[in-house]
């Protein structure tokens, strides 16, 4: 799969703008109300706990692979539901 990475980079910029503080900080994880989300909807396993990891249920998997091929994937020539911007 041929991501782009300048997507991917202002996507995760625009996560971490979500734990704004002291002006110009931010956290280096998700946002706890994200992973609160993400467990409720079933996408990933129970996020209480003092990993500093987070476990993707076979749903959370699918629809984390589908989602960044459709919103990430940079678009090819030859393929004709994409088109060049």
């Amino acid at each position: 799969m041929d991501l782009d990475t300048d997507k991917l980079d202002d996507a995760a910029l625009a996560i971490l703008s979500l734990t704004l503080h002291d002006s110009n900080r931010v956290w280096k994880g998700i946002d706890w109300s994200i992973s609160d989300r993400l467990h409720a909807k079933g996408l990933i396993h129970d996020p209480v706990g003092k990993a500093k990891s987070l476990a993707l249920t076979e749903a959370g998997l699918a629809r984390a692979e589908a989602t960044l091929a459709e919103l990430f994937m940079k678009p090819h020539s030859n393929d004709p539901q994409r088109s060049d911007p």
